[in-house]
C-alpha cells in the first residue's frame, strides 16, 4: 500500500531544507552582505561627492564666468575712457597748434608790415632826397642861374616835409586796411 502524501503536512526533508535555508541565510547576511553593503556604501558616498564636486564645479565655472564677464565690462571701460582721453588729447594738441599756428601768423604778419613799413620810409627818404635835388634842377633851369641848396635848405626841407606827411597819410591808410586782412 502506498501511502500518500499529504503535501501540507510537512515530512523530514523539509526540516532539512529549512535548516539549509536557514544556513544559507545567516552566511549571507554574515558574510556576503556585509562587503555588498560597504561597496554600495562606499559607491554612494563617491557618488555623492561626485556630484558634490560636480555642484562646486558648477558654482566656480559660473563664478568664474561672472569675473570674466565683469573683467571683461571693465576692460571695456578703460578702453572707452582711453579712447575718451585720446579724443580729447588731440582736441588739446589741436587747440593748442592752432593757437600757435595763430600766434605764428600774426608774428609774421607784424614783421612783413614792418618790413613795408621801413621799405616805404626807404623810399620816401630817397625820393625827398631826389626831390630835393630835382627841385633845384627845375628851379636852375626855370631862372636860369644856379640856385644854392644851403641858402634855400629850409624851404627845401619844407617841401620834403610836406612830400613825407603826404606819404604818412596815405601809408597809414594802407597799414589799416591791410591790418583788416
Amino acid at each position: 500500500m502506498e501511502t500518500a502524501s499529504i503535501f501540507l503536512l510537512p515530512n523530514g526533508t523539509f526540516f532539512v531544507e529549512l535548516l539549509v535555508f536557514l544556513i544559507i541565510v545567516f552566511l549571507i547576511t554574515k558574510y556576503i552582505l556585509p562587503p555588498l553593503n560597504r561597496a554600495m556604501e562606499k559607491r554612494q558616498e563617491e557618488i555623492r561627492a561626485s556630484l558634490e564636486s560636480a555642484e562646486r564645479a558648477r558654482t566656480d565655472a559660473a563664478a568664474a564666468d561672472d569675473e570674466r564677464r565683469q573683467a571683461l565690462e571693465e576692460a571695456r571701460q578703460q578702453a572707452r575712457e582711453i579712447v575718451a582721453q585720446a579724443g580729447h588729447t588731440a582736441e588739446q594738441v589741436a587747440a593748442e597748434a592752432r593757437a600757435r599756428a595763430q600766434v605764428e601768423y600774426e608774428r609774421i604778419v607784424a614783421n612783413a608790415d614792418a618790413e613795408v613799413n621801413l621799405a616805404r620810409q626807404r623810399a620816401v627818404d630817397e625820393a625827398a632826397g631826389q626831390m630835393g635835388e630835382l627841385v633845384l634842377d627845375v628851379v636852375e633851369r626855370i631862372i636860369g642861374r644856379e640856385v644854392d641848396a644851403e641858402a634855400h635848405r629850409d624851404l627845401i626841407d619844407e617841401a620834403i616835409g610836406a612830400l613825407q606827411v603826404g606819404s604818412r597819410t596815405d601809408g597809414s591808410a594802407t597799414s589799416g586796411a591791410g591790418s583788416l586782412q
